[in-house]
Formats: structure tokens, C-alpha cells, sequence
């Protein structure tokens, strides 16, 4: 075994001990707080589950209302039951003196309530969803009097072993996070981190935590500094026995703190603890924020709550922050309508923000829109760069987080390129905006959906102040991270298939499982999606096949093979694509040596009763529900496999014309026999490589 094989095993070794080593406790990544019950659906669809955060702060988790009563607030007091001598909760919060909003429509919103006035959980005993004009509660939850709250755990300060390192006493505000005040660090540590892990001392089997930067760079000096770190992905300090700063290179403990095991902390929710104004740079001897990092007077909220454009006319210049609950491979535009009156997007003259992720950086460039199509160095939706213009767009700034990006840029109020750049007016004018992905150059590509561009004719003053029209709705919709996969599904001992086509399964199914982006639809397996098959060396196995036989309609022509692609798609390669698949059954060759499918039969497919309602499905079996099964007249086709000798241990399961629709194929010498190892390692390796994406 060469050297390369030796380090791939002793890494997946490594990776297979370290995941097993951080295992989640119960309060781990679905960890809201103290469960003080559901809301009763009383009327007006009212439901959620709500859990007490911390003294001050209520979580509600998939919050429901359908906003057609009046006058309508989340309601806390301390009498027997919910009455009007009770107390606003606003929601959004609001500043100080400002008028709280009425409760909006919320469809499984997550929404965390900070107590008003000083307020504290012990000081109330119900919280009511409640209409103040008719004084009916809609829906409450008691708060039990015998409720421990968790609350922030203070540790000691950090032991001083090397470098200087010291601290005042750390606390543990939530769940994930660590406020480290009075920080020193020489900073003259080789490769030193913050580092958590598992025993009774730090030790080399630990994990990096990105430091109060949000950086895994390895760390500078402090002189003195109040710092927050937070652990990264899903882990908790409930997974953790110790946080230290550790040498990785020469495997040296500079300083640690023990963790009790008797944490009752706050859940990680994103509710504000100790933490400077997110300006705040330490580095930075400047009193007050850096231009890019200043507060925008105004505020308004397009495609539906997904974009919030901030702006302030500052001299002749305008400075306008967009930020976007978009991936990292999309971007956002907006700027100026091509008509006045109309959401217009030819002639239209937009600044396009995105986070390359590509090159690592955040862009702000001038476009102008003089055709439907990409940009052909000529016409189309162009950099102005591209066409012999010039980007009047200047970067100040960019951040993304939460998966929100934030781009502040300015634009001068009147341009020396009267062509491709319009003048933007001192009175109200038509705006647009329009959310697409990038492509291999780092340019807009043409947006994918109706939904992902204004329709309506939406109008800014950009010499206006204090336009506030943004609520916090862009930090509530549902992000991947916060959707939660369904179980890979797996069949074994089993001879005979069917084989139908579904759908993909949205933010929970397809894409989550395999980690490729999906296609739309993909196969289904006994009714099941995409599971892993488990077979036998030697034995047959016979797959019952409707996945469409009309050629002529690409939509619904997926005949079935076996392959050792994980693409598949064989139909589609050319010549040397099709000699570097090896096909084990499905396809079969002509007189004249040409492949053709041979496993296709009739069209059967799983869809919608509705509407896709996978986000809202915790599970596949639930999913699986809002389902029905229509089918094309015909028969199905019959593919019957032998499972050779010389079979590897992974192949996979495909569809003839598209690529990414099937998934794994186990092969096995004896029935009954543990995955074998080639397979095992083939699994991490995806597995890693799709987490490190």
C-alpha cells in the first residue's frame, strides 16, 4: 500500500473517530430551551411548540397564524389567565418609543420574543396570542412556576501554562457560544487555535473553533480584549469537555478551561448576548464606524422579504446596502427600472452584489440589461466593463452570514456615461431587483423563476430619510441549514424492484442525501427514494421498470441502468465519456454497434396532490402521503441483472438520458455480510467531499 492510500485511511480513520467522539447530546442542534407547550389552535390556525430561551427570551417553534383577525400581538401578564391587563411582546422588535406592529400572516416561522420592560420570565405566567380590540385570546401557553430557566454558566479563567495566555472568568452564554473577557496572548505560538474536545486535558484529537472573526486563521496577539467565539457547525458545549488554545503543529496545551457536566445554558438561537455593535473592529483606534460599517437611515423590502435594500444620499454620491438570503453560488441585483412606472428590465441599469465563492470575494458591479440573454461580450446582461463602459459601483464592504449576504457600495447620483448608465433622480423613481446564479465567469446568469424578480412597480426617493419598511423576516426564512434531511432509506434482502419515478424531495431529499444538485425528479425503489441496495454475487435480481418509453419527449423518457458512474446519464456522453462507464446492465448494442436502452416500459410517476410540501415533511414517510401514483397506459419493462463476479463493491443505479437521478448499489460476496471496506471508504470520501463544499 503506497503513501497516499496510508493517509486517505489514517484520515477517514481520524474523521471516523472524531465524529464518533463528538456525538450530540439531547440539548444539541434541535435544542430550543425548557418545552413549556404547544399553542392550542384555538382559531385563526394558531400552533407552535414554545420553549422558555433564557430569563428574558421565549422561542416559538413553527409558528402559525393566518393574519385575518385585527388588532393582534403576542400578550404576556401575570393574572390567573389571559386578559386584557396584560403586556405587548413585540414582534418584530421595535425601537424604544416606536409603536409595535400587529401580528402578520406566519406559516412554520421560528420567532424569538424578547420580554419588554425589564420583564423577566419568573415576573409572568402566561403568554397569549391575542386580539386587542375584541380581547380574545387566540391561543396560550402557561408558564410552569416551578420552571428552572436556563441561564448563561460562568467557568473559571483560562489556566496559564504558555504565551502569556490569561483571562478574567469565561462564561458560557448559550449553547455554542463563549465570551472570553480580558483576553492576553503573545500571539507567538507557531499554529495555535482556540480548540475544544474530549478527556479530562486537551489533547490531539480536538477540533478547530473559528475565533471571534469568524476566522480558522491561525490566531494573532491580544492585548486585553473582550472577545465571543462561537463552535462551528453543529457541535455544542454539551459535546465538549474542554476549551484550551492549542498548538496544532507541536501538539502544546497553552492554557484551557475545564466545562461541568451539568450545564443548563440557553439554546444557540441567535439572540443577542454580550456582543459589540457589529461594526466594532479591535484593530481599529477609529471611536466610531468605518463608512462601510455606518447605519442606513432607509429601508425597504423586495421579492417577498428575500432582499432588503438600505440607502442614504451622502453629497453626490448614494450609499445603498442590499442584502439577500441567497447561496453563495447566487447573486442579487437591483437598481434603476428600465421605464419609469414598470418593473422593466431592458435598459434597466442595476449594480449586481454577490460573494464569489469562486475567488473568495464580495463584488459590486455596474450591469446594464439591453436583452434577455447573457452577455455575448456585445449585448445582453453586461458588466458595463464588458461593453466599453465603466463600473461606477464602489465596493466598501462585504459580509455574509447566517446565509444572508450583505453588500454596502456606492454610485454617484450622475454618471459621464449617459448610454449605459441612467441618472438617478432627486424624486421617487421605479426600482427593480432580481435574484439569479452566477456563472463560470463570475457573471449574472438569467434568473430561474418568476419569483426571483419584481413584478410590481416598486418606487424609492433616494434623497428621502427614515424609510422604514424591513422587518426581520430576512433572518426567518428557512435556509438549508435550518431544514432537516430525511433518513437515507436502504433496502437488502430483497429480489425484486420497482422502479417508478418521484420527486426529488426538495431542501430534505435528494440533494441532502448524495449532495448533487437535483434534477427535479429521481428514482423511486419500492417506493422509496433514492434508497441504497444492498445485493449478492452470483444472484439475480429483477427491476420492474416504468420510467417512460417516448423518446421523443425527454421529460418523461428515463430508461434504467447500472453503472459505476455516479452521474449516470449515459446516453448524453460522447465517446470517451461512454468508454470510461463501465455498464453492468440496461443497455444493450445494435448490429451496427450503437447502444440503446433496453430497460424503459411504460411512464409511472409519484406526484404532487397539491404542491410540493417537502420543506414542511420531517419525514419521507410523511412526504410520501402527498403523494398519488399516475401512470401512462402500457406495460412496464423488465430488466433482469446477474450480479457478476468481477462486480465492484459500489455501483449505482441510473437513468439512460439524465444525469443525477439514481444512488448506490451495494455488492456483496455473502448475503448478509457488512458493506465491504472499498465501499465503506468510498462513502466517507463523498461524504467529506460534499462537506467540504
Amino acid at each position: 500500500m503506497d503513501a497516499t492510500s496510508l493517509r486517505l485511511i489514517s484520515g477517514l480513520l481520524l474523521f471516523a473517530y472524531t465524529t464518533s467522539h463528538f456525538g450530540h447530546a439531547k440539548n444539541g442542534p434541535n435544542y430550543y430551551g425548557k418545552l413549556i407547550g404547544a399553542l392550542p389552535q384555538f382559531a385563526h390556525g394558531i400552533k407552535g411548540d414554545t420553549y422558555v430561551v433564557d430569563d428574558t427570551t421565549i422561542f416559538i417553534k413553527g409558528f402559525c397564524y393566518d393574519g385575518t383577525a385585527p388588532d393582534v400581538y403576542f400578550w404576556i401578564g401575570n393574572s390567573s389567565a389571559p386578559s386584557p391587563s396584560g403586556y405587548i411582546v413585540p414582534y418584530p422588535e421595535v425601537e424604544e418609543g416606536r409603536d409595535p406592529p400587529v401580528l402578520k400572516p406566519n406559516n412554520y416561522t421560528d420567532i424569538i420574543l424578547k420580554l419588554p420592560g425589564g420583564k423577566r420570565i419568573r415576573d409572568i405566567k402566561w403568554l397569549s396570542v391575542w386580539c386587542r380590540r375584541f380581547a380574545v385570546n387566540l391561543g396560550h401557553v402557561y408558564i410552569p412556576t416551578d420552571l428552572k430557566v436556563p441561564k448563561a454558566r460562568e467557568l473559571p479563567e483560562f489556566s496559564r501554562l504558555a504565551h502569556s495566555l490569561r483571562s478574567g472568568n469565561i462564561t458560557i452564554l448559550d449553547s455554542k457560544a463563549f465570551y472570553i473577557p480580558n483576553l492576553h496572548y503573545d500571539g507567538a505560538g507557531p499554529d495555535a487555535y482556540f480548540w475544544v474536545g474530549n478527556g479530562s486535558e486537551p489533547n490531539t484529537f480536538g477540533i478547530k473553533v473559528p475565533n471571534e472573526r469568524k476566522s480558522l486563521a491561525p490566531l494573532r496577539g491580544y492585548q486585553g480584549e473582550d472577545i465571543e467565539i462561537v463552535l462551528p457547525g453543529n457541535l455544542t458545549v454539551y459535546d465538549i469537555d474542554w476549551l484550551s488554545v492549542w498548538c496544532v503543529e507541536y501538539k502544546h496545551n497553552f492554557g484551557h478551561v475545564l466545562l461541568p457536566k451539568d450545564l443548563d445554558v440557553p439554546p444557540a438561537l441567535g439572540q443577542t448576548k454580550i456582543t459589540p455593535p457589529w461594526w466594532y473592529d479591535p484593530t481599529s483606534s477609529t471611536p466610531s464606524p468605518p463608512l462601510s460599517k455606518q447605519e442606513l437611515t432607509n429601508c425597504k423590502e423586495m421579492l417577498e422579504g428575500r432582499v432588503q435594500v438600505q440607502w442614504e444620499m451622502i453629497g453626490e454620491d448614494i450609499h445603498i446596502r442590499v442584502s439577500a438570503r441567497i447561496r453563495e453560488d447566487q447573486y442579487v441585483a437591483f437598481g434603476l427600472s428600465g421605464s419609469e412606472g414598470k418593473p422593466e428590465m431592458i435598459g434597466g441599469d442595476v449594480v449586481v452584489i454577490a460573494y464569489n465563492n469562486r475567488t473568495g470575494k464580495f463584488i459590486a458591479v455596474d450591469y446594464y440589461m439591453s436583452d434577455y440573454a447573457q452577455c455575448d461580450g456585445t449585448n445582453g446582461v453586461c458588466p458595463d466593463e464588458r461593453v466599453g463602459g465603466k463600473n461606477d459601483a464602489v465596493l466598501l464592504d462585504g459580509e455574509r452570514k447566517n446565509g444572508v449576504t450583505t453588500v454596502t457600495y456606492t454610485r454617484p447620483l450622475r454618471t459621464n456615461e449617459p448610454v449605459m448608465d441612467r441618472m438617478i433622480p432627486e424624486v421617487e423613481t421605479s426600482v427593480i431587483a432580481a435574484i439569479g446564479p452566477l456563472n463560470l465567469r463570475g457573471e449574472a446568469n438569467a434568473h430561474q423563476s418568476a419569483l426571483d424578480k419584481t413584478t410590481e412597480d416598486i418606487r424609492i426617493d433616494f434623497t428621502s430619510r427614515n424609510i422604514h419598511e424591513c422587518t426581520n423576516s430576512l433572518y426567518n426564512l428557512p435556509d438549508m441549514s435550518d431544514i432537516k434531511a430525511w433518513a437515507p432509506a436502504a433496502i437488502t434482502n430483497e429480489t425484486t424492484f420497482s422502479v417508478r419515478i418521484g420527486p426529488a424531495g426538495g431542501k430534505r431529499g435528494y440533494s441532502r442525501i448524495t449532495g448533487q444538485p437535483p434534477w427535479g425528479i429521481a428514482w423511486y425503489i419500492n417506493d422509496l427514494l433514492i434508497p441504497e441496495l444492498t445485493v449478492e454475487r452470483g444472484q439475480t435480481y429483477t427491476f420492474i421498470v416504468e420510467g417512460g418509453n417516448t423518446s421523443v419527449n425527454p421529460a418523461r423518457y428515463h430508461p434504467f441502468y447500472i453503472t459505476d458512474s455516479p452521474e449516470g446519464g449515459f446516453g448524453q456522453k460522447t465517446e470517451a465519456e461512454k468508454m470510461a462507464q463501465r455498464v453492468f446492465a440496461g443497455v444493450k448494442y445494435d448490429e451496427s454497434g450503437y447502444p440503446y436502452p433496453s430497460a424503459a416500459g411504460r411512464y409511472c410517476e409519484w406526484v404532487h396532490k397539491t404542491v410540493d410540501m417537502s420543506a414542511d415533511m420531517e419525514t419521507f414517510e410523511n412526504f410520501f402521503e402527498t403523494l398519488k401514483l399516475e401512470c401512462d397506459k402500457g406495460e412496464p419493462a423488465k430488466l433482469a441483472w446477474t450480479v457478476e463476479e468481477d462486480t465492484p463493491d459500489l455501483v449505482y443505479y441510473q437513468c439512460y438520458m439524465h444525469n443525477f437521478m439514481g444512488w448506490k448499489i451495494h455488492v456483496v460476496s455473502v448475503a448478509g455480510t457488512a458493506v465491504p471496506i472499498a465501499s465503506m471508504i468510498a462513502t466517507l470520501v463523498v461524504g467529506l467531499l460534499t462537506l467540504s463544499r
